[in-house]
This record gives C-alpha cells, structure tokens and sequence, in this order.
C-alpha cells in the first residue's frame, strides 16, 4: 500500500503534469445518455475553487459591507419602531445578508427534485432518499461542508452564521421537520439548495403537518434569488395544497422557473401535447401576463431502458439553458441582496405610514376600541387615505386582508406616529445610497476569465523564456490576478481544511513533496501566510503554490523577495 507520503508525491506529480487544469469532470463516465455528463462537465465553471468561489464574499466584499452597514443604519431602526416583524418578516441579519444564493425546488411528490439535486452535486446527501413513493419528508437544507453531516432544525436555527434564525417563529412544529444536510460539493461552494416535501393532494396532510406549509414557502421564497417548479410527464395536475404554494410566490413570478422532468418518457409527439396541458395548467394558477419559462428536463438515478431518444438533442438544449440559469446566480447574487432591501425599504416606508396614520385616527380618550373595529372594517378606505396623502404607489400596498388579519392583534393607541427625521433616513438610503451602491457594482462578469472575455488574447503563462539575464520575473507576476487560484483549490480541499483554514502540520506532507528544502520552504510559508496566524486559506494557499511555480520554472530559491509585495494581497491593493 503507497504510504501517506508516496500518495502526496504522486498527487503532487499529477498535478503538475495536469498544470493544475480545470475542467476533466465530463469524462468519468460514458452511455448514450449523455445529459448528466454535460451538466458535470459545464458545473466545473461553477464550483472546486473557479473564480466565483465566494463570489460575494471575495469580488464583492466592500460593496457588502456597505449594505450591511445602510440596512442596519438606515432601514432596520424603521421596521423596529414600527413592528414591521409583527406583520411582514423579522429584521435582516449579517448572515441573511451574506448567505449564498438560494435554489427553492418546489412539486408534488416523484417529480424529481431529490434526483435533481444529486445530479447536479454529485452525491447524494446525508438523509436523502429517491423512490416511486413520497419520499422527502421535510425541508432539507442542502449546503456546503468539509465532510457529510446533518444538523437539525433547531441547531440551525439558532447557529449566527447560517441564513435560518427567521425560522423559530414557525415554532417547533416545523423545525423538527427541518434540517441541513452538508456535503462536499464544487457546486454547494456557491449556492444553497432547499429540498422541500412532495406534495400530495387531498386535505389529510394539509390539516395534519403542524404547521402552515404555505407560510414556510413564502419565507423561502422571499429569500431564494431562483424557484424551481417540478412537474413529470405523467403528472401535470396541481393538487389544492400545491396551487396555495404557487399563490404564495405571488411578487416573485421573476424568480420562477418550470421544469418538466422525465420527457424522455414520451415521444416526440406526445412531448408536444404534455407541453400544451402544462401550460395550460399554469395559466390557470399563476395569473401573469408573461409566459413562464419552461425547460424540459430527463433527471435519472438509472435512466430506464424504455426512454424516448428522438427528442435528445431538445433535451440536452434545454437542459443547457437551465444549467445557464444557475451559473448566473452567483454572479447575480450580490445585485439581487440590493434589489430585496430596496423592495423591504419600500414596504417598510408604506408600513410606517400606515402604522402612524391609524394611530393619529384614534380617539385621545373615549371610544378606543369602537374606533380600533372601525378603522380595521374600513381598512382599503384607509390605505386610500395613505395614498393620497403621501403620494404612495398603489402597488406598494401590503394585501389589505392578511394586514387586517394582523392588525387584530394590537391596541391601536401603542402604535408609534410618524417620525420625519426616521423617514427622511429611509429615503436617504433608497433615493441615494443604495442607488450610488448600484453604480459601484463591476460591469464586466467575474465569472470569465480574462482569455474568456477576449477570446483571441493569448494567455500569458510565465516561463523562463519571460525572465532577464539577472533571472528576475516580470513585475506581472507578482500581482494577486496572476495567481491561478482554480488549479490551487483541488489540492486545498484535499487536505480537508476546518473553517477554511489549514495548519502547518497539515500543509508539512504536501508542500514537502515538491522536493524544495525546508529553509526555502520556511521562507514560502512565512511569505505566504501574511496575516502571520500559523494558518493559511485558500488565498494565501495558492500564493504558496504560486510561490513554488516561480522556484520550479527556473526562478531558484534567490526568486523569492524579501517580503510579499502588497499587491499580491487581495483587496491590499
């Protein structure tokens, strides 16, 4: 058996002999059924260290920050005087504010979802299982981890660093049938996906789970940036409990999307007919004038022996497309955290005018409670009033009838007045912060790289042709943009780093294999961790190797500088 040290040698000579190069996924394995192979093959651009590897956190650190720091100023001290909790949603926390993109898969029982998610992960995560009969039976977070684990519910409710603290006011009758499931996965680096319970028709299990399945999906899909419908070819019909589900995504048409999975079930003419009753279907439960988009989709654990071929090249088009949709998350995600606080701004700014408006409607003495029921019959006439006084889009308005129902559990008299310096803040932010914010966000897509954005650029490698006589590298070099961070990662992540960090001894074996000495080796960590921590991440990681390549390409140890230029430090420069 090769020894730990022997496998780190071998490893590291792959490596090399590899360049570090992305990509390789779409070969391991063959079939006609060609399908999940592209999907692997094109989530290599998304996931195992790619340039959008914590995309918000790395490329758009600042600008987040600001956002944090405009919400927690100027717009959460407005929900908080005017219980915007009490009738909308909990204020905004850092981590709901940083959390990755989220994917929300909602259908009805057998449609997919579960077999969709290991397609695209690759694994099947710790608790799921696929079957003909309902199977998930609970909200299943499914997120990034160093090894597979499930936390449950209430752990994750209550843990800073997750985006789930919003969900205790669902009580425990939900969160024991919540839970997040870790695993390693490229394509978890980026995103969050939701796994949601089938639905079944019928009142028994509407009446029976404990909790308002309904009211779950809209805080979802308040803050899933894309929601996945699911439909098969032999199940088009929308049971009560799913068609209150799709009403529940009212204000967030623009994040559905409708997936018809198991095509490949029917002939290319009976395709055509499904695809007909489908969106006729919809258009009676989604009332919008746009038509949704639709992908055909053919997800298989074992892709079964009868399957249609004569619509492949349709599916493995549309599938694409689809694949297309979830790489633009990341890069969408941070302009989408924008788009959600101007929306919460703008109905916390209606929230306050109408809180303030019914308390100066009350009687000073007698007659509170009379007036209270009086105000609540009247409400549409009073969000008029709103309207016309402040000049308040109609379409800003909260659903007159939830509101009512939310109002009935407060005494008028303890509300707060409007306060202007309070809502001047507020308009501060929507008519001149977060609009200057808007502006700073980069132009160009951080997805691609450099020789992808200009396809006839000729990448420029460093190579000893480049070096002068004295054996110096060209001052490009020692710039963080040359640092091919991507081929880094695979080797990162196979020294399983805790908290995104990994230590000295565990770096010793690895970094020992490329056959430099250990006072050269010391110069390169001591170079490389530059926060002087003992530990290194996946940048100061891949400034190591970047480091190791000057020496090995024919720099020798006199190569390295004396001290780590700064502009080989992210955001140092």
């Amino acid at each position: 058996m090769m020894s730990t040290k022997s496998a780190k040698v071998a490893s590291y000579q792959a490596h090399k002999k590899n360049k570090f190069s992305r990509g390789g996924g779409g070969d391991r394995e063959g079939g006609a059924h060609s399908s999940p192979i592209a999907i692997r093959s094109t989530f290599n651009g998304i996931g195992g260290g790619g340039s959008c590897t914590n995309l918000i956190h790395d490329d758009y650190r600042p600008l987040m920050d600001e956002l944090k720091d405009t919400y927690r100023r100027k717009i959460r001290p407005l929900e908080t005087t005017y219980n915007f909790e009490g009738f909308h949603s909990a204020p905004l926390s850092d981590s709901d504010i940083e959390a990755k993109p989220m994917v929300l898969l909602l259908g009805q029982y057998s449609t997919g979802k579960t077999t969709f998610i290991r397609h695209l992960t690759e694994c099947d995560y710790p608790g799921s299982h696929i079957g003909v009969e309902p199977t998930t039976d609970r909200f299943v977070a499914v997120m990034n981890g160093v090894e597979s684990r499930v936390i449950p519910g209430n752990a994750a409710a209550v843990t800073s660093d997750m985006p789930f603290r919003g969900l205790n006011k669902f009580g425990q009758a939900f969160l024991t049938r919540f839970q997040v499931a870790q695993c390693p996965s490229p394509l978890l680096e980026n995103m969050t996906l939701i796994d949601t319970p089938g639905i079944l028709a019928g009142n028994k299990q509407r009446v029976e789970r404990g909790y308002d399945f309904t009211k779950t999906i809209e805080w979802f899909a308040e803050r899933a940036d894309l929601i996945l419908l699911f439909f098969d070819s032999h199940k088009l019909d929308i049971s009560d409990e799913f068609k209150s589900s799709i009403y529940a995504l009212k204000g967030h048409e623009e994040k559905v999307r409708v997936i018809l999975n198991k095509s490949d079930m029917v002939n290319q003419q009976q395709l055509m007919r499904v695809y007909g009753a489908l969106m006729w279907s919809l258009g009676k439960v989604i009332q919008t004038p746009e038509v949704m988009r639709v992908y055909l989709g053919s997800f298989w654990v074992n892709k079964p022996p009868n399957a249609f071929e004569d619509c492949r090249s349709l599916l493995d088009a549309e599938q694409a497309d689809l694949i297309k949709d979830l790489r633009d998350l990341p890069r969408n995600a941070a302009i989408r955290k924008v788009n959600e606080i101007v929306k919460r701004a703008r109905l916390a700014k209606v929230h306050a005018y109408i809180i303030g408006h019914l308390k100066k409607e009350m009687p000073a003495v007698f007659g509170k409670a009379s007036r209270q029921q009086e105000l609540i019959r009247d409400l549409d006439k009073e969000f008029t009033k709103v309207q016309q006084i402040h000049g308040v889009p109609e379409g800003d308005f909260p659903n007159v009838e939830k509101f009512r129902q939310s109002l009935r559990a407060y005494k008028f008299e303890s509300f707060s007045k409007v306060k202007e310096p309070i809502m001047s803040t507020v308009e501060e932010a929507l008519s001149i912060d977060l609009p200057k914010l808007m502006r700073r966000f980069p132009q160009g897509n951080p997805l691609l790289e450099q020789a992808q954005k200009n396809p006839f650029l000729i990448p420029e490698t460093f190579s000893l042709s480049q070096m002068s006589p004295g054996g110096e590298i060209p001052p490009s070099y020692w710039h963080f943009s040359s640092v091919d961070k991507a081929s880094s990662m695979p080797v990162f992540k196979s020294l399983h780093p805790v908290e995104g960090r990994i230590n000295g001894s565990t770096a010793k074996p690895y970094l020992m294999s490329t056959g430099l000495s250990m006072d050269v080796l010391a110069k390169v960590w001591t170079l490389a961790d530059w926060d002087s921590n003992g530990y290194l991440d996946e940048n100061e990681f891949a400034v190591a190797m970047h480091l190791i390549r000057a020496i090995e390409n024919g720099g020798g140890e006199g190569v390295l500088p004396e001290t780590l230029p700064r502009s080989m430090i992210p955001y140092a420069h």
